[in-house]
């Protein structure tokens, strides 16, 4: 069975893509190569980080791997905060509470028509030399107050215009990855490595 690398230590998706795929590869995660580097992500777009993630990888454990990376694009706010999406709010990032809270102080004041925005998830695969972008995407506004205690980063104050309303973190896992951009861009990575068996 060829073994491939999933640059991530979250087990809640570690777990869902190998349900997904089942016997037809086996995923690895970090921990499972011993790899505990500070891994870049230098580059000005999603797609370029989750390249140099996998790449970082390949060229320095020697496995396949694939990698992804996720941002938030606000149309009021010109694209913010697009790349920096995890680090908007400065510092050494991933405080999302400090995140949503930058978002809805420079969002106040705008109406609801023009609160759109997108979520987009880029995974990039490295395969037998060669390289494999996939992409998910997902269209929903901002609200103006957090709706819900589930999902994680902005999911409390997006809200998809496909559904019931509801936001991202009022909806369950199954509920949120079967409209959300990553479960799209994974669907896509999924069925490429499925072909490939």
């Amino acid at each position: 069975m060829k073994e491939i690398v999933f640059a991530t230590n979250n087990a809640h998706k570690l777990q869902e893509l190998r349900e997904i795929v089942g016997d037809k590869f086996k995923i690895l995660s970090l921990n499972d190569i011993d790899c505990h580097d500070d891994i870049p992500e230098t580059c000005p777009t999603i797609e370029g980080n989750a390249e140099q993630k996998a790449r970082y990888i390949k060229d320095h454990y020697g496995y396949d791997c694939f990698s992804d990376d996720t941002c938030l694009e606000i149309d009021a706010l010109g694209g913010e905060p697009g790349v920096y999406s995890a680090r908007y709010a400065g510092g050494d990032g991933h405080d999302s509470e400090a995140n949503m809270r930058k978002v809805l102080q420079k969002m106040d004041g705008v109406p609801m028509p023009e609160r759109t925005a997108r979520f987009r998830t880029a995974v990039a695969l490295l395969l037998d030399g060669s390289l494999h972008i996939f992409d998910g995407r997902v269209e929903g506004i901002i609200l103006t107050e957090k709706h819900g205690d589930c999902g994680f980063g902005y999911d409390p104050i997006f809200q998809p215009l496909e559904g019931d309303g509801r936001t991202f973190a009022q909806m369950a896992a199954e509920e949120k990855n079967a409209i959300s951009h990553r479960g799209r861009a994974v669907k896509k990575l999924v069925q490429f490595l499925c072909s490939k068996q």
